[in-house]
């Protein structure tokens, strides 16, 4: 049985998840039917769309995804301090653009004076509020009841159109993070989608690259902010130039088995302390290898303890691919 969402996400000791919706129906969520012929490859446009706008709203960022022919994969950042940090009317605004709200939220932005019963629903609304915009588990209902009710309307149907749940993996630190980020970005190499990680449609590592010939980075992802030091600015803990490198020379070594190739990135893998030669396994087959929460021995046993969870589910696998250091 499935744990309940709140004995998965522990924002103190992590707040990168690696998030995966699947449909739940023979017909794909894109790409073409082998049965009918009938291509719902425009699909792909809903899905990023709708995914980088919301982390426009919610006060999570999107630090990865690849959008497949029947599921996502998307790597999340809850940014729970910025949701405390802004204001009652930017915490009101952003809702707005997620739901109609009601007539208190509506009075309160026009700028009608409130009495004090109203007030105090108000704040207790805001609060709520606060809340759900940094909630992976909103932030991914909100994204997969949009998808689902366009393609049932699209295919004149009713129903599910995802899996019951999503499923989450907490990301509990550095190495855990990048294996996780080559493994998403990779997705499509490894399906056969696509030759090449820059010919990888509706994928993160595609937007970060056509952005890095332009000397930039996307601001609709998590940038890259560089190795860990005191006075980091907010973003992703490596350096955006090694990273491609990486994708690029594990994606030869996934299609062409050149293990030689992974020597070149030590630099990186050996600060985050993972053997090169576990390395092609860990972003093949990340979700096979690992279920659940995934980090070194002491992250995990302070993710199990704050969650109040008897087994470290993970702890065996992390060890064995020497993820543990």
């Amino acid at each position: 049985m499935p744990s309940a969402r709140k004995r998965q996400v522990s924002l103190s000791d992590t707040k990168y998840y690696h998030c995966i919706s699947r449909c739940v129906r023979r017909a794909f969520l894109c790409g073409e039917d082998r049965v009918t012929g009938k291509s719902y490859e425009h699909r792909r446009d809903w899905v990023e769309e709708k995914l980088l706008t919301l982390a426009k709203v919610f006060c999570i960022n999107v630090c990865g995804y690849a959008v497949m022919s029947n599921h996502t994969h998307i790597v999340l950042y809850v940014d729970d301090v910025k949701a405390q940090r802004i204001s009652d009317r930017a915490i009101v605004l952003r809702w707005h653009k997620l739901f109609k709200g009601n007539w208190l939220t509506h009075k309160f932005i026009r700028g009608d004076e409130l009495s004090a019963s109203e007030y105090s629903m108000l704040a207790a609304g805001i609060a709520e509020f606060r809340l759900r915009l940094a909630s992976i588990s909103w932030f991914m209902r909100v994204l997969n009841e949009d998808i689902a009710r366009r393609a049932n309307k699209e295919g004149g149907c009713t129903g599910r159109f995802w899996e019951g749940r999503f499923k989450s993996q907490a990301l509990l630190d550095e190495a855990a993070l990048a294996a996780c980020l080559a493994y998403v970005d990779l997705n499509p190499v490894r399906a056969k989608m696509a030759e090449t990680p820059e010919m990888s449609d509706y994928t993160s590592i595609k937007k970060r690259i056509e952005h890095a010939l332009q000397g930039k980075q996307p601001k609709s992802l998590l940038r890259f902010a560089g190795n860990p030091r005191k006075h980091r600015p907010k973003g992703l803990p490596f350096e955006l130039t090694y990273y491609i490198q990486l994708v690029e020379l594990t994606g030869r070594c996934m299609r062409a088995d050149k293990r030689g190739y992974i020597s070149d990135s030590q630099p990186l893998l050996t600060r985050l302390q993972i053997e090169p030669d576990n390395w092609l396994k860990l972003t093949t087959q990340f979700t096979k290898v690992f279920h659940g929460a995934v980090g070194r021995k002491q992250a995990m046993t302070d993710y199990c303890e704050h969650l109040h969870k008897r087994r470290r589910a993970n702890l065996t696998q992390c060890e064995c691919e020497r993820l543990l250091g």
